[in-house]
């Protein structure tokens, strides 16, 4: 069960749908344990941000997964608008979500690098401003970013 130390608060975790492989899981998990509810995005795997969802309502909280692509400012607009649908506040951000394309700097496109770029510091970006502006009216909020 929880420690309630999180209890009442909301979490929007990005990056979040990878099952049991990526950070993004431990970090809602976590959240979850110290009794925030969280918002698990994924960008196209939606069962897997659906089981990690799982995993946190099992610890007693509220929880969903949400479909959203983070390079999207309408997509990212319309995450928060079901969170707070949902919800009713946004108290934390994790900027999880991000991308790699391991290769030579010589045999990256420019199209490798853009999504590189695009995954990791635009979509923290979004996020981010559309976070603030839910925090700002509530006075109150924490932004945690990941770098890559």
């Amino acid at each position: 069960m929880s420690n309630n130390a999180l209890t009442g608060r909301v979490a929007v975790v990005t990056g979040a749908g990878r099952g049991g492989r990526g950070i993004g899981r431990g970090i809602a998990v976590a959240l979850a344990a110290a009794g925030a509810d969280v918002v698990i995005t994924a960008r196209t795997n939606i069962s897997d941000a659906e089981a990690v969802a799982a995993e946190c309502i099992a610890l007693g909280v509220k929880a969903m997964a949400v479909v959203a692509d983070i390079v999207d400012e309408a997509s990212v607009e319309a995450l928060f608008k079901t969170t707070m649908e949902s919800f009713g506040r946004v108290d934390i951000l994790v900027n999880n979500a991000g991308i790699t394309r391991d290769t030579l700097l010589l045999r990256m496109s420019v199209d490798q690098w853009d999504s590189v770029i695009d995954a990791n510091l635009k979509g923290a970006f979004l996020c981010s401003r559309a976070a603030s502006k839910i925090m700002l009216r509530q006075k109150s909020g924490r932004i945690v970013n990941i770098a890559w």
